[in-house]
């Protein structure tokens, strides 16, 4: 048997065809790597334990706003609240939207004299999450597309494009 010998021969047309590949590639890998924000966003209060223990229950509503200070939001049916809210938010990218990860609520209850009558403290777990950073309104109804309203006929974008061709 014989010994086969290949010969490849790289031509000037491929060596640049391929320089050029992996400098395309290392641009675009460089490129995306540069997208590749993973920003973490803490919002809102943070919870200092020794400021916490200054504030048992039976303590006054002045304690409590000089050891925690002012709440994040309060609310008065039945009694009042102060709402001391945390949230933790990440992004993986620099154009994308936030994603809530974390939050944690802390809910000092009063009774009617004013005095702190229970500590709680929140998670997601727990319920219901509070949007207090949303940048959307919330409407009522359905949400429909321009060309939704038209052919439903009748209101909206319909009446719109009537008025402006001119038609009754």
């Amino acid at each position: 048997m014989g010994d086969v010998c290949v010969h490849i021969r790289i031509i000037r047309s491929d060596r640049k065809f391929l320089s050029t590949t992996v400098l395309a590639l290392a641009v675009a890998l460089g490129g995306l790597s540069g997208c590749q924000t993973s920003e973490v966003f803490h919002n809102g209060y943070v919870v200092d334990q020794a400021a916490l223990d200054l504030v048992p229950v039976g303590s006054s509503r002045e304690q409590v706003l000089l050891s925690l200070g002012t709440p994040s939001t309060t609310a008065t049916f039945e009694g009042e609240v102060f709402y001391y809210i945390s949230q933790k938010r990440t992004r993986s990218v620099a154009f994308m939207k936030q994603k809530l990860v974390d939050q944690q609520i802390l809910a000092i209850y009063f009774d009617k004299d004013g005095v702190v009558s229970q500590r709680a403290n929140y998670t997601m777990q727990d319920g219901k999450v509070f949007d207090t950073i949303s940048r959307t309104t919330p409407t009522g109804g359905r949400d429909l597309t321009f060309l939704q309203q038209l052919l439903a006929g009748g209101g909206g974008a319909a009446n719109s494009v009537k008025n402006i061709l001119g038609g009754q």
